[in-house]
């Protein structure tokens, strides 16, 4: 699982694509603040979400397994006037969270554990540490994603102070990738660039398995939806949304 290290300080630069309004929007439609307040967002990155969902009335806390993100978040919370508890931590050891109305892993976070037995875990703490009729929102890179778009790379970007070479190969295990990334960052002062490079690791899964492991953990009301809309999954959906109620 990545750190995303180097990756954290030009992240916000190369999500900008993302509708993190939707997000809001769909979290929102099925579970509404002033009933489901309590919101844990894991994965919660720089802080993007989480500053939506807070202006959105949830009581926000965030966890992320990147120091940097997280000093990354805290800046921009502190600068929006909010308060946000923020804590370093592994999703697959989860802790410390108890009666949560709300809990999302969004953008992808969850494709960055590997191992079946921790993306297992990761489900069934999170069950754990939810309500009562608590939900859970997340998403998943689609098995057509994982093995047939990014394999069509390599990807390039050039906005002339960020730009990269983004080479995807097969990963270890069935529907898994190897991000290979070269980033050229342009330092403001000197005019000059400076090269950095990241690898980061992700896996998926069949929807069947995901819905598997969380009716088995005890999550009702599954619900599966894909690519930022109600519809249901097709072969050539891109990102999948699922929902599940404990």
């Amino acid at each position: 699982m990545s750190s995303y290290e180097r990756f954290a300080h030009v992240y916000d630069e190369l999500q900008t694509d993302i509708p993190y309004n939707l997000y809001v929007e769909w979290i929102k439609q099925h579970a509404p603040s002033e009933h489901f307040p309590k919101l844990l967002d894991i994965g919660c990155g720089t802080g993007v979400l989480g500053l939506l969902l807070a202006n959105a009335g949830y009581k926000v806390s965030g966890i992320d397994l990147s120091e940097d993100m997280l000093a990354i978040a805290a800046e921009r919370l502190t600068e929006a006037g909010l308060q946000v508890p923020l804590f370093c931590m592994s999703m697959h050891e989860l802790d410390g969270f108890e009666a949560l109305d709300v809990v999302t892993i969004a953008i992808d976070s969850l494709n960055y554990v590997m191992e079946e037995t921790a993306v297992y875990t990761t489900l069934e703490r999170i069950f754990q540490s939810l309500r009562q009729g608590g939900q859970l929102f997340f998403d998943v890179h689609s098995l057509y994603k994982m093995d047939d778009i990014f394999l069509d790379g390599p990807f390039t970007y050039d906005d002339g102070d960020i730009s990269y070479v983004w080479h995807t190969e097969q990963g270890e295990y069935e529907h898994s990738v190897v991000h290979q990334m070269t980033f050229y960052v342009r330092d403001a002062a000197s005019n000059l660039y400076e090269r950095f490079d990241e690898e980061h690791n992700q896996r998926t899964f069949p929807i069947e398995q995901y819905m598997t492991w969380l009716r088995d953990i005890g999550f009702t009301d599954v619900e599966v939806t894909a690519d930022f809309t109600e519809e249901a999954p097709e072969y050539d959906s891109e990102r999948i949304f699922i929902r599940a109620v404990k």
